[in-house]
């Protein structure tokens, strides 16, 4: 399990209404922003209703464009624990809900025989024994939490219909220990790249999102927000250059993430515009592909070229 607190200063929002939500999606939008996270209107009311409604909140999108951070902001403002299930090809509900210690009951099973000739098995499938993964986390922590659903596409259709069934109810039965269920769901941020097409039971089940990428002013806005040192004419530059590389064929469209550590590494190096030779050398801050830097190269005249 990857997990991580939240900012104990970010709540501030979350007191204004009753069960940590916000009054208008206007109050929302401030919050996100105080966490440096610039949403428009369309996402900002998405996740204002899924908080609201406590519905589950899909989110889909190309690589970078800050689906992942949706759940990281949105952790922090609420001031709850962020617990992350990555997933990935191959994934079962062993590693995403629970297993147990297999090492500490053996240890167990040694020190019984080493006090009494009798083991009892019951007193190997105790909560100590048990090893929680991100689900089972969240249906602990409940209202605690915010749960992020990390790249569902990657897994598999069993998986994702295992993860349904998690959903609807927010509670497991564990044979040796009982039923364990949430008193209240936490905030379900679920984020796909489209690989594969998820399936329509789970997308009912959820509110519906698509992110894009930025446009021009508001990428602008996100790298002075992100990256405050860099100029803003290095900013638009930057910002522009990164709208016309997206236009091209290329594999691997650079996202939000990219724009930013591309401004941050011209911004470092001194200079104060983008040219053709900077953009050169530091064309591995944006394109992490090597065709689609073969590809970009012989254009970056027109990349850096000036729009007036």
């Amino acid at each position: 399990m990857t997990a991580s607190t939240a900012r104990k200063d970010g709540g501030r929002y979350a007191d204004a209404v009753p069960n940590a939500t916000f009054a208008s999606v206007e109050e929302l939008q401030q919050g996100l922003a105080a966490e440096r996270y610039l949403a428009d209107r369309g996402l900002a009311t998405a996740i204002y209703l899924a908080v609201s409604l406590d519905k589950p909140l899909l989110l889909e999108g190309e690589a970078g464009v800050g689906k992942t951070e949706v759940a990281k902001a949105l952790a922090s403002l609420l001031d709850r624990e962020l617990i992350r299930l990555q997933c990935y090809e191959g994934i079962d509900a062993s590693q995403a809900l629970y297993e147990w210690n297999y090492s500490k009951q053996l240890i167990a099973v040694r020190a019984m025989q080493d006090v009494t000739a009798e083991t009892n098995v019951q007193d190997l499938f105790g909560p100590e024994f048990l090893v929680e993964r991100p689900l089972l986390s969240a249906i602990r922590a409940g209202s605690r939490a915010v749960l992020l659903v990390d790249e569902l596409d990657r897994a598999d259709d069993e998986f994702e219909a295992f993860l349904l069934e998690i959903l609807s109810e927010f509670a497991v039965t564990i044979p040796e220990i009982g039923r364990i269920a949430a008193e209240e769901p936490p905030v379900v941020v679920i984020t796909s790249n489209r690989t594969r097409e998820l399936h329509d039971a789970l997308k009912r089940r959820c509110l519906y999102h698509w992110i894009d990428h930025p446009a021009l002013d508001r990428e602008m806005e996100i790298i002075r927000t992100r990256a405050p040192e860099v100029p803003e004419a290095l900013a638009r530059d930057v910002a522009t250059a990164v709208m016309r590389i997206r236009g091209f064929d290329i594999a691997k469209r650079p996202g939000v993430a990219e724009t930013i550590d591309w401004a941050n590494a011209v911004a470092f190096l001194g200079v104060e515009r983008l040219d053709e030779d900077t953009a050169m050398a530091t064309l591995g801050a944006v394109l992490k592909d090597h065709d689609d830097q073969e590809l970009a190269t012989p254009r970056l005249a027109e990349v850096v070229g000036s729009d007036e």
